[in-house]
């Protein structure tokens, strides 16, 4: 067998063949696997600051099959034998060759640029603030994941299969603005508990398909600047049940993340918290590890910064100019000698949450994380560890908006002077009616898909959640209802 391929190599292995019945297969396939395969290649802008950007690549391999005719994603444990490699995308993933990225500023110029021969990543210095680039990925000299891209699309046989879909990377991003200056309106969505893939020919799959067509829509109406992941990125095998994966090899994020939101991911960062299906509270495995290499954060948040406390549980900031501020809080299961229940009770993670909500206070400091603090149902109340130990820290802080997920719906409590909104609805549904609005406080909810686009402008931030495209395209948004049944209409609004 060959060792790591080179890219000129790699791109050999995609077949010429189209779906419609040509099969011609380069000769490197036969002799591998005695399929055809296809290599489909991903880009990732990782993170974005005021100054630099960080820039991924990788692929995905597909078999084709013969009964049922349809294409198969290649599993991690299989890729060595197929062609040569042990991993798709991600921090540790081997190199595909020697790589350059080129970032052109607004009139065309060259403004940043940097190569690897030892790394699928790089970062790209020396950026202005605020100020929107174009990127390329060049490998051996071969310009990555260029042209009409292959998508898992609606077959003509039924179900799902992975085709030519008319679509295209758009590589440019936009910087953060100065953290020292003003913060300038921002524009952001929030997703939570989406990670049910898309491959299946499942309600769940055709929810999350929804939603992310949501996404790509309010990119370009709305202008969001970036993703806040409110947890649950992956869930234990597919809803509809294709595979027992739980997430914890790169071959199980390709349906639940990075073919669903791939063109996103592509043009703005993700700023993930960790959900109970993404370690080992809810589930066998723990894939806190995959995550951690997916979402490159040893690459984004170390623990010698003093915006970040990570390592065993991930707490960090996320700054967008002087007056909006974010912070991450791991509310996931603690290692258990680490002597406490909960990550955010130890205390070198408590004393960071403290420093930050100490420290002047910023107009828009905003918490996020997978747990709600307030909640009504129906499957999981109000956290008392978290009443316990964080409200007091969002009272210091002057926190007047907290977004979380967990529970599979929306819900918005009001307590003092306070906005909670649960957002835990992006793929993974949970119909059912709440019993607990008195005790959680609940202003409305409802029971659908969806995902919060958040616009916040000086001292007003306004929540509007959307469930789906209108018949000319634009966001539908979504009405929730009050606890005594009566319509509540977005957005909802909150004063700084």
């Amino acid at each position: 067998m060959p060792s790591v391929l080179s890219a000129r190599e790699t791109l050999q292995v995609q077949p010429v063949a189209c779906l419609s019945g040509e099969r011609r297969v380069c000769v490197y396939c036969r002799r591998v696997t005695g399929s055809p395969l296809h290599m489909e290649p991903f880009v990732h802008l990782v993170d974005v600051s005021h100054d630099r950007a960080l820039v991924a690549w990788g692929a995905f391999w597909f078999r084709r099959l013969q009964r049922p005719p349809r294409w198969q994603i290649v599993d991690d444990q299989r890729l060595q034998e197929a062609v040569g490699r042990s991993t798709c995308i991600g921090t540790d993933a081997e190199p595909f060759g020697d790589s350059r990225v080129e970032a052109y500023g607004p009139n065309g110029e060259l403004a940043a640029w940097a190569e690897t021969s030892t790394s699928t990543w790089v970062w790209l210095e020396g950026l202005e603030p605020d100020t929107e680039y174009r990127y390329q990925i060049t490998v051996d000299g071969t310009a990555w994941a260029s042209g009409e891209r292959w998508d898992w699309v609606p077959a003509a046989h039924g179900g799902y299969d992975l085709a030519a879909a008319g679509r295209s990377y758009d590589c440019r991003f936009r910087t953060h603005p100065d953290p020292t200056r003003p913060s300038p309106p921002l524009c952001f969505v929030a997703l939570g508990d989406y990670g049910v893939g898309i491959t299946s020919d499942a309600e769940s799959s055709r929810r999350q398909r929804r939603i992310a067509d949501v996404l790509d829509v309010a990119m370009d109406e709305r202008d969001v600047r970036f993703v806040l992941s409110l947890g649950d990125n992956i869930y234990i095998g597919e809803r509809g049940q294709v595979d027992d994966e739980s997430g914890g090899e790169d071959d199980d994020w390709y349906s639940s993340y990075f073919q669903p939101y791939r063109y996103t991911l592509a043009r703005v960062p993700v700023y993930p918290a960790i959900g109970n299906h993404d370690t080992s509270d809810t589930e066998g495995s723990d894939d806190r590890a995959q995550l951690e290499d997916n979402f490159h954060i040893s690459q984004r948040f170390t623990q010698a910064s003093a915006g970040s406390s990570v390592g065993s549980g991930l707490f960090y900031t996320v700054k967008y100019g002087r007056d909006i501020e974010f912070v991450c809080i791991d509310t996931s299961l603690a290692d258990a000698d680490l002597g406490v229940r909960r990550f955010f009770q130890d205390q070198e993670h408590l004393a960071w949450l403290r420093d930050r909500f100490a420290e002047p206070s910023v107009r828009w400091r905003i918490p996020f994380s997978h747990h709600p603090v307030y909640c009504a149902g129906p499957s999981h109340g109000n956290d008392d560890e978290m009443l316990e130990t964080l409200v007091p820290l969002f009272e210091d802080g002057g926190v007047r908006l907290v977004l979380a997920g967990h529970e599979h719906n929306f819900q918005v409590s009001e307590v003092d002077g306070r906005t909670y909104v649960i957002s835990g609805a992006g793929g993974n549904l949970r119909e059912g009616v709440p019993e607990g609005f008195a005790q959680a406080h609940t202003r409305a909810w409802t029971g659908q898909a969806h995902l919060l686009v958040v616009d916040i402008d000086d001292r007003r931030a306004t929540v509007t959640p959307v469930a789906g495209l209108l018949p000319d395209g634009g966001l539908h948004l979504m009405t929730a209802v009050a606890p005594d049944n009566s319509a509540v209409h977005p957005p909802f609004v909150v004063d700084a």
